[in-house]
């Protein structure tokens, strides 16, 4: 029988039953205009800052922890500690690490110099340094799926410091304005100008300029260039790249004003059609000579397929999108990879229609390598559902499953990633298995990248082999 109230309604029903409209009218605050929102922004923006200050020093700047020496010998140099310490001994110019002989810490820094010394004494069948060609340009990799939450930031974030403790200077661009890349980074960014939007701006500019030489020689009147096209064109992608607490992790930062570019892009390619607007970013990346001075560029891009993420995915030599172990994630990816399809698409159509007429060259996007992640898996409940995923996108899809850990939020809370937090705080075995989660992702990645690599190698060693036989 069921139960009954005093005044003989159920007691045992839903909390959506009975709700009474005056107490609830009651409960309301007055109606929300407009100037509410700011209010509530401000607010989050003092939280957003105090919280992401948590991983932050006394003196208000982020720092890179030290490593151990079993650290050393066990993630990032293929030493014995005993060796280790023999060579710290027989060479005091190198850095010693701080604290007493038995348990000594050493900067990334100093990792970084000891690294080089083992290239050029250890021994020879061992890789002390990461290999990539000489002569061959940065590798851009996008991280992208315009589905929210499937772990975009902190696949790109970790990657990207995957790379640095691997040895390869790495550059990281946000492109997404909720900065959450730029934070875990420690970046600080004040406005748009010190974001990716000024090198959008740039490119339109000269796309302009250009443009009004051809009309000046033909008599035509030329387009005014604005305050903003003008300050643009003084602007040098190096202008914009800041330096993190990783030695060899640079950042090009984002914050909310970065969105605008999603607005302006559109106006410009209205009053000049024939810019192409998705080369912006990689004009950039190429003219800047960027390319040169760095081994990998990660970009982290917005959640939606918009003009930035256009240029993230124009700009990428490789694409990897995250996605979780379930229906929703998987359909929405699907259709992440049709909107790619038609969007490109549509833009080689429209371009090679004019390029044919004027007896041009015909374009076409390419990509390297293109693979999608399963994050945050849970393999005792999602198992089935991964594989299904795996069946139908094959090739696309990466082996390894990015196991979910307990440590990435513990991290997260500080607004770090699990390669910044010291492993005394955790049982050693617990944080094993949780760093064990992105070397393997690291692992896979990497092989794609020095395989690309690889191949550019050989089919420039063969143009030049084929250069050397006609001349």
């Amino acid at each position: 029988m069921a139960s009954k109230s005093g005044n003989g309604s159920r007691t045992d029903l839903p909390p959506y039953f009975n709700i009474d409209p005056e107490e609830a009218a009651e409960k309301l605050s007055a109606s929300i205009d407009t100037a509410r929102f700011a209010r509530a922004a401000a607010f989050a923006s003092r939280g957003r800052d105090d919280l992401a200050r948590r991983g932050y020093a006394p003196d208000g700047k982020k720092r890179l922890r030290k490593f151990s020496i079993w650290e050393i010998c066990k993630y990032l140099i293929p030493v014995a500690p005993a060796h280790l310490r023999r060579v710290l001994k027989a060479n005091p110019e190198l850095p010693q690490g701080d604290g007493d002989s038995g348990s000594k810490w050493f900067t990334l820094e100093d990792i970084l110099i000891l690294r080089e010394h083992f290239a050029e004494e250890g021994a020879q069948n061992r890789q002390y340094k990461p290999w990539r060609p000489e002569g061959l340009p940065a590798k851009v990799v996008a991280v992208a799926n315009f589905k929210g939450g499937v772990g975009k930031t902190t696949t790109a974030a970790h990657l990207a410091m995957s790379a640095a403790l691997d040895g390869y200077k790495v550059l990281v661009i946000d492109l997404d304005s909720q900065g959450s890349m730029t934070s875990v980074m420690g970046g600080q960014v004040a406005d748009e100008w010190q974001t990716a939007f000024p090198l959008l701006a740039r490119d339109y500019a000269t796309a302009l300029q250009a443009e009004n030489r051809i009309r000046e020689a033909g008599g035509q009147p030329t387009y005014a260039l604005d305050e903003t096209l003008k300050e643009a064109l003084e602007v040098s992608p190096r202008n914009l790249i800041q330096k993190t607490h990783w030695p060899n992790i640079d950042l090009i930062g984002a914050q909310l004003n970065l969105y605008w570019a999603e607005f302006q892009v559109p106006v410009w390619r209205m009053q000049l059609r024939s810019w192409p607007l998705w080369d912006a970013l990689s004009n950039a990346l190429s003219d800047g000579g960027i390319l040169d001075d760095y081994d990998l560029v990660f970009l982290d891009t917005p959640p939606a397929l918009g003009y930035l993420t256009i240029n993230a995915l124009a700009a990428a030599d490789i694409l990897l999108v995250p996605l979780g172990a379930s229906f929703l994630e998987f359909d929405s990816t699907g259709r992440f990879f049709d909107m790619i399809y038609s969007t490109f698409a549509s833009i080689e159509d429209g371009e090679n229609r004019q390029r044919r007429a004027d007896g041009l060259p015909e374009i076409g996007f390419e990509w390297d390598a293109v693979r999608a992640i399963v994050t945050r898996f849970d393999a005792a409940q999602q198992t089935d559902l991964a594989n299904v995923v795996q069946a139908y996108f094959g090739d696309f899809m990466t082996t390894y499953r990015q196991e979910v850990t307990a440590m990435v939020g513990q991290a997260g809370e500080q607004v770090s990633g699990i390669y910044e937090i010291d492993y005394r705080d955790f049982n050693r075995d617990t944080y094993i298995r949780g760093r064990e989660t992105f070397d393997r992702t690291w692992a896979e990645v990497k092989e794609v990248i020095l395989g690309t690599w690889w191949r550019d190698m050989k089919l420039n060693e063969a143009e030049l082999a084929g250069q050397s036989e006609e001349g």
